[in-house]
């Protein structure tokens, strides 16, 4: 019988030291990572994983869609977060329609990754909604406390 070896790797390749303390911190970090000639033409989702400190450890691209739309997979956010020894995440996703409220399965999304985080131990620092122009943060509503 043979058995496939498992191996797991990351490189944290960052050379500054970014900490996380507000919501237009995170739409400015995140702006940096968008490309800006894409934002309006489709729907993507990123992540980004955090140590303990709400220092930044670096970003992940999970998907991209279509206009209105985008599949994201939790398992995929969490196995990354684990695979970098993250603390904390913080999800970051585009609206083309350059309409920054969330709809109501962003709201649905976020509660599901909350329940998913919970189970690990790691901290979801925020969910943004972002466009070219403005961003709606799920935790300057109020919704993690």
């Amino acid at each position: 019988m043979k058995v496939s070896e498992i191996k797991v790797s990351y490189t944290n390749k960052n050379q500054e030291n970014i900490k996380i303390e507000n919501s237009n911190q995170l739409y400015d970090l995140a702006l940096s990572i968008w490309n800006n000639k894409t934002i309006e033409l489709q729907e993507e989702v990123k992540v980004l994983y955090l140590n303990r400190n709400n220092t930044v450890l670096g970003y992940y691209s999970l998907a991209k869609g279509g206009i209105s739309a985008c599949l994201v997979d939790i398992r995929i956010i969490l196995s990354v977060a684990l695979k970098a020894n993250a603390s904390a995440i913080v999800v970051i996703h585009n609206h083309p329609s350059s309409n920054p409220n969330p709809s109501k399965s962003d709201w649905n999304l976020t509660e599901r990754i909350q329940n998913a985080c919970k189970l690990l131990d790691l901290v979801f620092v925020d969910h943004l909604v972002i466009t070219k122009e403005s961003y709606f943060s799920f935790a300057d509503k109020g919704f993690f406390l």
